[in-house]
């Protein structure tokens, strides 16, 4: 497992986290949303719809890891 992995546990990640893909290494900044999937700036990794897959290499979101 990779180290900073939530393993789907939302309750791990912090409002405020930026999470990165651990396969294509694509990032999720809650600050910048994702306009592939018309997320708005300033929503929360945690608040992101359960269908939501990595924008780049369709990773789905139990692959993303917390940075920092």
């Amino acid at each position: 497992m990779f180290e900073g992995s939530f393993r789907g546990d939302d309750s791990r990640i912090d409002d405020a986290a930026t999470l990165e893909c651990g396969i294509c290494w694509s990032v999720y900044d809650p600050q910048l949303g994702d306009a592939v999937r018309h997320v708005s700036p300033g929503t929360p990794f945690t608040s992101l719809p359960a269908d939501w897959h990595c924008p780049n290499c369709d990773a789905p979101r139990e692959k993303f890891m917390v940075l920092g």
